[in-house]
């Protein structure tokens, strides 16, 4: 079933619905929806190499308004939205460790957040909530997204057939430490907020 959306999105990558997608798709998974737009991005980078880096610069940028829409949430709506979505990712108990992170780091745990993968989700909510300095949190995110966007592009587009053989041989394998590596991100952030 995963082979078949991995060719499905892989040619529909390629249309001109591709680019509207992913910018609806980094913007709503930084303030709340669960699926990275990696996924999506490394399929239109696959499918059009020429084209990785404006992918890339559309994934960033859209990611960062997210980001600033999450701000937002935390920020006028965390009793009413806000909480509900950290519920949902279950991270109510280490909330307010992300606060404590905020006030000693700054800039650092936004750009981790924004770089690994940690959930950024959780992490524009609290900014917001916690009332981090606004500009510090655009230039921490627009910097740890874009570096984390523009390196995957880089890669497809220095590798790009090679890549696009190996997802190929190796999809079901990778498929699985995608994943793997997103709920890591989950419980690293879990380990790490519980000490």
């Amino acid at each position: 079933m995963l082979r078949k959306l991995y060719d499905w999105v892989l040619h529909w990558s390629a249309t001109k619905h591709a680019v509207p997608a992913l910018f609806i798709l980094s913007f709503t998974e930084s303030s709340f929806f669960p699926i990275p737009p990696d996924v999506l991005l490394i399929a239109m980078c696959v499918a059009v190499p020429k084209r990785a880096f404006y992918f890339a610069g559309v994934c960033s940028v859209a990611s960062v308004l997210g980001g600033m829409f999450g701000y937002f949430l935390g920020w006028q709506f965390m009793d009413i939205v806000g909480t509900r979505i950290v519920e949902f990712y279950g991270y109510e108990a280490q909330f307010d460790k992300i606060g404590s992170w905020y006030s000693e780091y700054q800039a650092w745990a936004v750009a981790a957040a924004g770089f690994t993968p940690l959930p950024y989700k959780i992490f524009t909510l609290a900014a917001g909530m916690f009332q981090v300095n606004f500009v510090v949190f655009t230039l921490a995110s627009l910097a740890s997204r874009s570096l984390r966007f523009f390196i995957l592009a880089g890669l497809i587009y220095k590798f790009g057939p090679k890549v696009k053989k190996l997802i190929d041989r190796y999809f079901n394998l990778l498929a699985i430490l995608f994943f793997v590596g997103l709920v890591f991100g989950f419980v690293l952030l879990k380990l790490v907020l519980d000490k």
